[in-house]
């Protein structure tokens, strides 16, 4: 069950109009009241007099206000907030509406009941799933409701309700989260045909100018390019304080742009919180016209990229609380930087782990910036590095980072585990499953090269590449050999061979850095670890068929030449 309180306004017999209306949409069915403050307001949903209704509704709950000297009222003294059942919950009845209405009233303050002052309030259903709440912000005796963190309350009170009543158990938030879309923001997307409201498509563009930028400058350069309006709040100063952003094509009914300051699409995108990053970061990054120090292209980005993810992972296990924080925070970077320059064929997957992570890269705990410089850096280095054309080297080393981004990922959502931190824990692990798939998507060519070149191995080759298994990974080695990756693994260990490399001895490394429990294929895994270690291609077709027999006589000296024929002569 999910609380939305709004923004306060200063209309309530506009709202009310609009909540007994058919809606934007015709979305609105039967609109009736459920419940009000004293049991005994006019429902406009059941009269025959339906304007009149309406009017007496809104002067019964604006009493308060307007019996207060004009001076002293609120400039804006309607609130006003929606609880939502959960998809799946069965259908509540009015009554059940009504006694979450007084319950929600009661736990944010607005009508704390018990002989407390409160407000006037009413409660209307028009559909199914919903009810909304509207009060004014005067009580009874002209004060103001206590409503301090009236969402939290609201959220707390949700939280026993659906115990109470069996319904679905909806983590529990702290705060941070993103505002949602209002219901008007919801239908005047349908109604433009939009996948995403405004704010939702604002949000998801801002964070990715973020991902990797290092200034002003750039930051607002990258907002430019990706076509939204910009406006910059200054000081008298000319110091640059906020921002806010529109779509050229989202208007309101003045034909106006409708813009969103930056902390309004989410806590960590507003200025003062994105300057946090680039503090940490820009004395050691390329400037936004100097790109010496990034990658060639982007498989070189996507190799740098998986070995910081791959760092991430250690101190997230090991380092403090703000250190994980600000990783985690990092990662979110990462994995919007990825969702700008991926192939066809992992773009929706990756968007949408981008897109769920986002929740998961908030929290109380304060980020500790300088330790994330190298994510940050991952994160520039995949922008700058340019797009990925989804086969050869670019689709494998895809695939390889994928890989090592879904461990930080589980990472971060054991880490918000434990700091029972629910909602950012369930995004993180909502974000692993959009990587496992794009990471099938990205593997399925690269791991088939793979499989052929492990499957044509010689038999003594094959057995030698069994005796390190079973010499670095006792214990797993028999799962490995029964999984179909297996010949992709037995391929890069003859690689790794042919290399130079120890093959067991790089096999316990890959395996001592981190666990293995959560992976669905430990020999993939292993095979992008151990191509990372030996930097060795990502794709495999790019190794001649001389690659695979060379680790034969790796490790032995070879035979001086003379340049005699070595052929034995005939007898006489």
């Amino acid at each position: 069950m999910i609380p939305s309180i709004n923004d306060p306004g200063d209309d309530t017999a506009g709202l009310l109009y609009y909540l007994y209306g058919p809606g934007r949409a015709e979305e609105h069915v039967d609109p009736h009241l459920v419940a009000s403050f004293d049991g005994l307001a006019p429902d406009p949903g059941r009269s025959a007099d339906f304007h009149r209704a309406i009017k007496d509704l809104a002067g019964l709950i604006d009493q308060p206000v307007e019996a207060l000297p004009p001076h002293s009222r609120p400039a804006l003294p309607v609130w006003h907030t929606s609880v939502r059942a959960a998809p799946g919950d069965r259908t509540l009845s009015d009554d059940e509406w009504a006694d979450i209405a007084r319950r929600v009233v009661a736990a944010t303050g607005i009508d704390p009941g018990g002989g407390e002052p409160g407000c006037r309030w009413a409660a209307v259903r028009h559909a199914d799933d919903h009810i909304h709440i509207v009060a004014t912000l005067v009580c009874e005796d002209g004060s103001r409701p206590d409503d301090f963190r009236s969402g939290m309350r609201a959220q707390a009170e949700c939280r026993l309700i659906e115990k109470e009543l069996g319904l679905t158990l909806v983590n529990a938030g702290d705060g941070t989260a993103a505002k949602r879309p209002t219901s008007a923001e919801r239908h005047k997307a349908e109604r433009q045909g939009r996948e995403q409201t405004a704010r939702e498509e604002l949000r998801e563009t801002v964070r990715r100018a973020v991902a990797g930028a290092t200034s002003e400058e750039e930051f607002f350069d990258r907002l430019a390019a990706a076509g939204l309006l910009v406006r910059k709040r200054e000081a008298p100063s000319g110091d640059l304080l906020g921002y806010k952003v529109a779509l050229t094509d989202d208007r309101n009914e003045d034909n106006e742009p409708v813009y969103f300051a930056g902390s309004t699409l989410a806590p960590d995108l507003s200025l003062p919180r994105i300057r946090e990053r680039w503090s940490a970061t820009q004395q050691d990054a390329a400037g936004p016209d100097d790109r010496a120090s990034a990658p060639s292209g982007p498989a070189r980005a996507r190799r740098r990229a998986a070995a910081a993810a791959w760092q991430a992972l250690v101190i997230i296990d090991h380092g403090n609380d703000r250190q994980a924080a600000a990783l985690i925070a990092a990662a979110g970077e990462v994995l919007d930087a990825l969702a700008k320059t991926s192939a066809a064929h992992t773009r929706k997957q990756l968007q949408e782990a981008a897109r769920a992570f986002e929740r998961a890269s908030r929290s109380h705990v304060q980020a500790e910036r300088g330790h994330d410089r190298a994510l940050r850096q991952a994160a520039r280095d995949l922008i700058y590095g340019g797009p990925a054309l989804g086969r050869g080297e670019d689709g494998a080393t895809t695939a390889m980072v994928i890989d090592m981004v879904a461990f930080l990922v589980i990472a971060a959502a054991h880490w918000h585990g434990k700091k029972n931190h629910a909602q950012q824990a369930a995004a993180a692990r909502q974000a692993a499953e959009h990587l496992r798939a794009a990471y099938q998507s990205a593997a399925q060519h690269p791991m088939a090269v793979l499989r052929h070149r492990g499957r044509r191995l010689s038999q003594p080759l094959q057995r030698r590449q069994v005796a390190h298994l079973r010499q670095a990974m006792p214990e797993l080695a028999e799962q490995i050999l029964a999984e179909p990756g297996w010949h992709a693994l037995a391929a890069t260990l003859a690689d790794i061979e042919a290399a130079g490399h120890e093959p067991a001895a790089l096999l316990t490394e890959a395996v001592a850095r981190r666990e293995l429990d959560t992976a669905e294929s430990v020999s993939d895994v292993l095979v992008w670890r151990l191509r990372r270690l030996a930097d060795l291609p990502a794709d495999a077709s790019a190794m001649s068929e001389a690659d695979t027999a060379a680790p034969q006589s790796a490790g032995r000296p070879k035979r001086p030449t003379t340049g005699r024929s070595t052929r034995p002569r005939k007898p006489r």
